[in-house]
This record gives structure tokens, sequence and C-alpha cells, in this order.
């Protein structure tokens, strides 16, 4: 098998050559000289980064966009979701996981951590598509005991079935699952070594009905059922205080925050200063298609900034913290020796173009990344050391959406 090597790539403003063997970076060195057992990038006009790491969506609603726009959250889920997803069949999850990451690996993202159902069809399309994914198994009491028990089984026939796999436990959230299976989820997750993956005090109705039937909020009730610990990660955690985030950081929760979803459905704002103080392990994911409505991270990062800066002042939320948050704190909740380009390092990376018109002029990388480009920059992807992009084109790309526009076309889309 041949390496893969980057020749004059900048890195960190330095041209320098990389070879990746394997699924590792093996060398980095501008003398590095490329010999016959070398596949040759020439990059001289590229810049390598780490990819984004998406901490939270529910990939098959690719085929929901745009199918329910412009209501709050309960209404949303009850009237419109939840009866669509109802007549979802495996080969729809199937079709529209594909699509789903045929659009992340578009727009520079390796991970996703998931919560849907018939996970066995998303662990296929992921498996073929070829990155990293961490999928959560949905449990809800009203899915009937069969069903939760299959759900607990699924998770372990699948755990070990892939190296850029993990299975989780998808305790959907506090106002769908009971105390009883609460625990249950959590004490399976512990056992079994798996991550514990639920949305949290997502809006204020969530907040006052657990009020009213537990009398506690959502932090601390699950917190008084021992649930919480550092294999949790709670998306979206917008309605919380300043002693529930000290809880959460305790615990060692991860959380992952979701802007646009969270001003699409008009479910409040994430306390970014509260969150960047309390040194809390804090990640950024986009939510399902239905609710952003694409799956972006770029866009989505530059969001969190933007509004944390609105709420907080204009030095909230710097480069530096939005690089932790989207790019190095996911490969280490996680679990993946990745999140730099360093020898040693497995070898997930982007190449940036920097001929691209916004990174003219480019006074500052980073600026330039995070602020002012958008996906179009994105010339190659890297995955565990194979080129799942390269020229802005993946394999099979125009299958895919073909697929999910011949899938798609059955649903009346509502107006």
């Amino acid at each position: 098998m041949k390496s893969l090597f980057l020749k004059n790539v900048q890195l960190n403003g330095t041209q320098t050559n990389i070879r990746i063997t394997g699924n590792r970076f093996s060398s980095i060195n501008p003398t590095l000289v490329a010999t016959e057992n070398d596949e040759v990038i020439e990059a001289s006009h590229y810049a390598i980064v780490p990819p984004f790491y998406n901490a939270h969506t529910h990939a098959a609603m690719s085929l929901l966009r745009g199918y329910a726009d412009d209501m709050p959250l309960f209404p949303w889920l009850n009237d419109y979701i939840w009866p669509f997803e109802a007549k979802m069949t495996d080969e729809d999850i199937y079709i529209g996981t594909r699509l789903a990451i045929l659009e992340m690996i578009k727009s520079g993202t390796v991970f996703y951590n998931d919560m849907y159902w018939m996970m066995d069809s998303v662990w296929k399309a992921t498996d073929e598509m070829g990155i990293r994914a961490c999928l959560g198994v949905t449990m809800m009491d009203n899915l009937g005991e069969e069903k939760i028990r299959k759900s607990f089984e699924l998770v372990e026939e699948y755990g070990e079935k892939s190296p850029l796999i993990q299975m989780s436990v998808a305790p959907h959230a506090p106002y769908t699952v009971s105390e009883k299976l609460w625990v249950r989820c959590a004490e399976f997750a512990q056992q079994h070594h798996t991550l514990l993956h639920f949305h949290l005090s997502e809006t204020e109705k969530e907040v006052k009905d657990c009020v009213a039937e537990h009398g506690l909020t959502p932090v601390r009730w699950l917190d008084s059922l021992g649930v919480l610990s550092p294999n949790c990660v709670a998306a979206h955690v917008v309605h919380v205080d300043e002693e529930e985030i000290q809880i959460l950081k305790d615990r060692g929760v991860a959380i992952a925050h979701n802007p646009i979803s969270n001003m699409k459905l008009s479910s409040g704002y994430f306390k970014s200063l509260w969150m960047e103080n309390a040194s809390s392990k804090v990640l950024i994911g986009t939510d399902g298609c239905s609710s952003n409505n694409n799956l972006d991270m770029q866009e989505e990062t530059k969001f969190a900034a933007m509004i944390a800066k609105c709420n907080y002042g204009p030095e909230t939320l710097p480069v530096s913290t939005l690089k932790q948050w989207s790019i190095t704190n996911g490969p280490k909740v996680f679990g993946v020796d990745a999140g730099e380009i360093a020898e040693g390092k497995i070898a997930d990376a982007l190449l940036i173009d920097l001929n691209n018109v916004r990174f003219v002029p480019n006074f500052n990388f980073d600026s330039n990344w995070f602020y002012a480009s958008d996906s179009e920059a994105i010339d190659t992807l890297i995955c565990n050391g194979k080129v799942l992009m390269r020229n802005r084109k993946v394999q099979g790309e125009f299958e895919i959406i073909e697929s999910a526009k011949r899938c798609s076309s059955k649903w009346k889309i509502r107006k």
C-alpha cells in the first residue's frame, strides 16, 4: 500500500511536506522527499487543518430538510416530525444517512455524533461512506419494552464491528424518558463502556414541565438519579443557571452546543460566557437538517461566535476557543487520537484552497477560516489516512443525490 505524500503544504503558516502511512501522520518535515512508494499530492496552494467534529445531529433527517419550518419545538415534533418519521423505512434511513454524510464530507466534517432510529441502517451507510461516528440508539418509553430491549441488543451487536464507528445509548430527553429507563440506560452505558447521548434543557417548556412533575429542573433531576457522569454528551443545554453549569462541569458532562437550531426553533441562547468561564467540555453540533437546515460545521461555528459576542461582548469566544469547541474537544470526548496535525496522530485532515477568494488577503488564516470562509474552500478531506474527497468530488455523490431525490419524492411537503 502506498503512503500519501502532501508536498509543500502549509501547516500553521509554514510550508512543509507530510507523509501519511496507514492511518497516521508518520513524518512532517520540510526536507522530506517523496519516494516511489508515495502517492503525491502537490499542495503548494493548500493549508492543512484538522477537520470538524459534529457533536450532535440526526443524520437521516436530511430527508426532512425544509419539511416543517417556522414553528416551536413541541408542535414541530408532535405534529410533523414524529408522524413523518413513523413512515420512514430502513431504506429511507439508509438513503438519508448517506445524503447527510455526503454533505458533511463536503463541508469538512469527519465525525458525527448521531441519535436516531433503525441504527443498523445508519451504521451500514456510515461504514460504506468511510467517516467516523458515534451512533446513538434512541430510547423512549413509548417504544415499548420489546423495542427497547432490541435497542440495547443493537448497541452490543454493532459496538465492535468497525474501528471508525462507536455505538452509544441515547435516551431521548427528560420529557420522553422515565426515571426507570434513565437509570437503566445509565447503568447499561457504564457496564458496556459506551457514551450516553441525550437532549437536555432545550426549551423553557421542558424545564417547567420537569419542575412540575419531579420538583427539579432537568439537570438537577438527572443528577439526583445518578445519570450525569463523564460518559455523558448533553445536547442544547440552553435553559440552565450557573449552579447547573457547575453541576455539569463537576460531573464531567460534555455539552453539545447547537446555535442555529436553537435560534431557528426559538429555543433560546446558549450561556457561552458561563460555559467558557466554567471550563466545561463544550462541543458544537448542527442538530438535524429539519431544524438547521444544513450540516455545515464551519457555518455553525461562526454562528456560535456571533451569538456569544452579541450577548456578552466582542471578546467572547475568540478563535482559539472556537477551535477547541468545534475541532479539538471532539476527539478528546469521543476517544479518538486525532484533532491536530502532528506526527503519530491519526491522519484526519482538510486541505484548504488558499486561492479561494475568501482567503485573500491572508493576514490571519484562523480568522479567515472561522469568520470569512465557507465550505467551498475545502478541496480535500482525509479520514483515517484515506482521501474521501479530492477537488471537491466524492466518489458516488451523483448516485447518492439521485437516490435521495427519488426517496423524498414520495412525500408531500408542508406548504
